[in-house]
């Protein structure tokens, strides 16, 4: 098992960082470059012109890596690391829609958000679907910590579980807001996603090919996308990942691991949630100097310390690996110790 799961992070780390070389010069020359957003802080208007869309170079990485490191499993029927894959892909899909959109009007505006919303919907309810058909999915809501099940009506999840979905594929989204930020939030996510499925032995072993191979893809991705970036990785790859991530709550039947592992996710919509709420029923107030929450912490927020690019990075990575940890703490004794 140990050998699988690494064979799949070395394989799309180097994949990815082998197609980052050259990725990154081809965008810089059709001038795929990234509209930054007028509100946001000053300093981000440097950023402008530097290449998006780099979440391609991860995702063939980690299609790759599936492919290759997860052959015999296919051989042998066993397809949950595809089944994921397909559900990632189909959200980097709507995201390439995005990042397309907005390259060819040169603004920051893509697809309209209705029309992002009722594509997601669509792709949440197909993958519910058919992951409850082929068994990898029950109506049940297992409660990590407690070790307890609720039980729920078909209809009343399929609600719940689009719900879930399209919070966390857009919170991710949300994340994606400075250099190496999505990235080094979601690292320990997938190491969790992975550490988990070995422990919880061969059954699993698939969705740990593809959490270990997201692992090295973002690991590979980051030689680029650390500060300062040469490349984004766009609504493209922050899609995907968003769909990763809760492609694998679901696979793995546990989606309120989400709120635990997926705490900075959670900080950043809520967040988000609060700045637009508040500013309308107060007429005009904030709550934060700015949304999403890494923004109110690098303008300053409550304390007075800006923090850096990098100084974020190490923060959100220290955090999300703490909660990784707490995270399996919480599910370890789901089958028994």
């Amino acid at each position: 098992m140990a050998l699988k799961l690494a064979a799949a992070l070395v394989v799309s780390f180097i994949v990815t960082v082998f197609i980052g070389k050259f990725l990154v010069p081809w965008l810089r020359k059709i001038k795929a470059g990234q509209e930054i957003r007028e509100v946001g802080p000053t300093w981000h208007s440097s950023k402008a012109g530097t290449p998006t869309m780099g979440g391609v170079m991860f995702i063939t990485g980690i299609t790759l890596a599936c492919l290759t490191a997860g052959f015999t499993l296919m051989a042998e029927g066993e397809f949950g690391h595809i089944y994921v894959l397909v559900f990632a892909l189909a959200f980097g899909a709507i995201g390439f829609l995005d990042d397309y959109e907005k390259l060819k009007h040169k603004q920051n505006l893509g697809l309209t958000a209705g029309r992002k919303f009722v594509l997601q919907v669509a792709v949440a309810a197909l993958f519910v679907f058919l992951m409850r058909r082929f068994g990898y999915l029950t109506p049940d809501l297992y409660v990590p910590f407690f070790n307890v099940t609720l039980y729920m009506s078909e209809w009343l999840f399929y609600v719940f579980a689009i719900f879930v979905i399209v919070a966390t594929v857009n919170a991710v989204n949300l994340t994606d807001g400075v250099d190496g930020l999505a990235s080094g939030a979601s690292i320990p996510v997938f190491l969790f996603f992975s550490v988990t499925a070995f422990y919880w032995g061969i059954e699993y072993l698939s969705l740990g090919v593809f959490a270990s191979a997201v692992v090295g893809g973002l690991m590979g991705f980051l030689v680029y996308n650390y500060n300062p970036a040469k490349i984004f990785m766009g609504d493209t790859g922050s899609l995907f990942l968003g769909g990763a991530v809760a492609g694998m709550a679901f696979a793995f039947d546990m989606p309120l691991i989400i709120l635990v592992t997926g705490i900075l996710y959670v900080i950043e919509a809520l967040s988000d949630v609060i700045q637009v709420g508040y500013f309308k029923l107060s007429h005009g107030k904030r709550v934060f100097k700015m949304a999403p929450f890494h923004h109110h912490l690098e303008m300053g927020g409550w304390t007075g310390k800006k923090w850096s690019e990098r100084e974020l990075f190490t923060l959100f990575t220290g955090v999300s690996a703490v909660f990784a940890v707490l995270s399996f703490i919480g599910v370890y004794d789901r089958f028994g110790a």
